[in-house]
């Protein structure tokens, strides 16, 4: 499938597909988005309710690694033990997420081989990246996710339900629900109806939120039990 390196509005880069007019970022700003959706709207408030060591993150759709590496960062600001697990089906190959130029953009150029480590490291292998995070990429589909009460938080950035509708199923959040521990959280950009109700099937309170630039609202999770 062909794929074009495109500039969104923050400055910051991502990979469009013309051929499902999709990109794995907003095209509003794909730094903008992560910071707000993943970091602000989902680690921040998981550390608000708790102490974690570690705190166990699963992320739905590693894509470019950019969530992955604002996680990083964030861990080193406020010295968090990490241990993330990112699942793709289809990796992003290694000089096509050097185009990202992500460390550049974010102002963290001398962080650029914790970058390079999160892509060349193997799959289905953890990896010490730092001394605050480890990574495990699982080359997998989400599907065949059977994780069960492993992960304080998921950050779901599977493509949008318009171009994969399976992946926004009461079975797909029913696996993501059982992944989690008791009051786990799940974040996603997406606030579709059909979504949000999906997740209430199974279990979760879920909370409408503000979203990221060029979107009213997205979705925040909760397992009760």
């Amino acid at each position: 499938m062909q794929r074009e390196i495109v500039t969104t509005a923050d400055g910051s880069k991502t990979i469009h597909l013309p051929e499902l007019n999709e990109q794995y970022h907003s095209k509003h700003g794909a730094i903008n988005e992560a910071k707000h959706v993943f970091i602000e709207t989902g680690l921040h408030h998981v550390l608000g309710k708790d102490t974690y060591d570690p705190l166990k993150i699963l992320e739905i759709g590693f894509g470019t690694g950019l969530n992955a590496f604002i996680t990083f960062l964030e861990a080193e600001i406020i010295n968090q033990m990490i241990d993330y697990v990112g699942v793709e089906a289809y990796p992003v190959k290694y000089d096509e997420a050097l185009l990202m130029k992500y460390p550049e953009i974010l102002s963290v150029k001398e962080k650029e081989g914790i970058f390079d480590t999160m892509h060349i490291s193997k799959w289905e292998q953890k990896e010490a990246v730092s001394s605050t995070f480890t990574l495990t990429k699982r080359k997998q589909l989400f599907a065949e996710i059977n994780d069960n009460d492993c992960f304080n938080l998921i950050y779901f950035d599977a493509f949008g339900a318009r171009v994969q509708p399976e992946l926004w199923t009461v079975d797909i959040f029913k696996k993501m629900y059982t992944a989690l521990r008791s009051n786990g959280v799940l974040v996603t950009y997406s606030a579709k109806g059909s979504v949000r109700r999906a997740m209430q099937e199974v279990g979760f309170v879920v909370e409408r939120l503000p979203g990221p630039p060029g979107k009213r609202e997205m979705l925040r999770a909760t397992k009760k039990e």
